[in-house]
């Protein structure tokens, strides 16, 4: 059917005047076969084999962009978690592997490269605990390498030795990265529920059930959403819904069409479209200033939950009907340095660290690009993991923490790191002490809903 000149001209307006964009193509990896008893053996078949598949990925990308005019913001790479493949070496240093993956990702062009992972939420290898503890330096000793750490599930319990490793794990490489702001932490997540097919960093990873190489796709579009709620000012909430669906779906199309193409001329299999609402610090492109147009003062004052699990909800009932494989996260994120709304209610103190963890009972991911000050202890933040994986444990959803400390900073103080990641504003802890609460260590058990067989 042929799109008529008014459809054209919609799609035309979206791209221009409201931030539409497809956030990434990324193409994910396996590395299994790349397991040698010798580290350099190994590091060297993960540079060989990264460049082989993905060699074509940038100008592919920049090849459809031109053609089709759709913006694609990122391009980029995720691979089996690093644990899996750098546990077969006979060494304790997993930092090399990390740097081979950032010198095939530079050779390839791609903007990161994700993967430098671990899934420990029943408990930890040798191989886990190397690969974790070699996270700081990693990361600090790579720019486009992106980790994740997912210490829960719903089927298994909360991993409490992991998570305490976890915060000590971020404090250092606060620290280590302190000359950039804390810049490893941005490129830093705690998962509990962690997805095999999501195409979005930080905790992008290629899981053992895909396929040898797939192509998944990222949408955006929170200007889009925002300009057509514009349209249906004061209407009743149903009909709030019901736009946000229609609106998830031309957004989602665009996705998906984008997807197929990517993956027909590379030759590689599609996975999914993820239809995820992903922000940026660009005013008319945040999911904040969605939830204030449908009546809220500022984003983080009471009815911002129930919004935001509205929003939720209408952009997976229209995205889920425009394409063929819906995956990854798919919703509405909330990271805080990157979504301009984000930043100002949490700049006047509306929005809180406690309100941000009650929004995400119902949106995707967790808590997200958040500063704290650079005091906050090892164990504040692993209780703040907890707290957070407690609720993707309970709910059975993917949640997630992604903390900067912020070393040298205080509540009220910004902390910027460029392009998407944006600027944060020190966000205030609780000062009292779950240190004792943390050391206990051991499992937090499933809960009843995990015996679902």
């Amino acid at each position: 059917m042929l799109l008529s000149h008014s459809d054209i001209m919609e799609t035309v307006n979206m791209i221009s005047q409201q931030h539409l964009d497809i956030r990434t193509i990324t193409m994910g990896i396996t590395l299994l076969d790349c397991a040698d008893p010798d580290p350099q053996a190994a590091a060297g078949k993960i540079y060989d084999k990264i460049c082989r598949c993905a060699q074509n990925l940038v100008p592919t990308g920049e090849r459809i962009e031109k053609e089709l005019g759709i913006p694609i913001v990122n391009k980029r790479i995720s691979v089996t978690p690093m644990a899996l493949v750098a546990g077969a070496s006979e060494t304790e240093d997993y930092v090399p592997f990390a740097v081979a993956m950032d010198r095939a990702g530079r050779e390839c062009g791609v903007d990161f490269i994700g993967g430098f992972s671990a899934l420990v939420q029943k408990g930890m290898t040798v191989g886990d605990r190397r690969l974790i503890q070699s996270i700081p330096e990693a990361l600090a000793r790579t720019g486009i390498v992106c980790s994740s750490v997912n210490v829960g599930s719903t089927k298994a319990g909360i991993n409490m030795d992991a998570v305490a490793l976890m915060g000590q794990v971020i404090r250092r490489t606060a620290a280590l990265t302190a000359d950039q702001g804390g810049m490893g932490c941005a490129k830093l997540v705690v998962f509990c529920n962690a997805v095999e097919d999501n195409p979005f960093m930080a905790g992008a990873f290629h899981g053992v059930g895909e396929p040898e190489t797939v192509i998944n796709v990222g949408v955006s579009g929170p200007g889009v959403v925002y300009h057509a709620l514009r349209k249906v000012k004061g209407k009743p909430l149903d009909v709030v819904a019901e736009t946000v669906k229609k609106t998830a779906f031309h957004i989602t199309r665009m996705g998906q069409l984008v997807a197929q193409e990517a993956s027909k001329r590379l030759n590689v299999p599609f996975g999914v479209v993820d239809l995820s609402l992903a922000p940026t610090p660009a005013v008319g492109d945040s999911v904040a200033r969605i939830l204030e147009e449908m009546g809220l003062e500022t984003c983080g004052c009471h009815g911002t939950t129930a919004a935001l699990a509205l929003l939720n909800d209408a952009v997976k009932k229209g995205g889920v009907m425009a394409s063929s494989s819906v995956g990854g996260l798919s919703g509405a994120f909330i990271p805080v340095s990157e979504d301009e709304g984000m930043i100002a209610a949490a700049s006047s103190g509306v929005l809180t660290l406690d309100k941000l963890e009650a929004m995400t009972c119902v949106c995707s991911v967790g808590l997200d690009m958040i500063a704290v000050p650079g005091d906050t202890s090892a164990e504040t933040i692993s209780a703040i993991i907890a707290d957070e994986a407690a609720i993707g444990m309970v709910n059975s959803k993917t949640t997630a923490v992604r903390l900067i400390p912020a070393l040298g900073k205080q509540v009220g103080d910004m902390v910027s790191f460029g392009g998407l990641l944006g600027e944060a504003p020190v966000m205030p802890v609780h000062g009292e002490s779950a240190a004792e609460f943390v050391a206990r260590g051991g499992r937090i058990p499933a809960p009843m809903q995990s015996l679902k067989n």
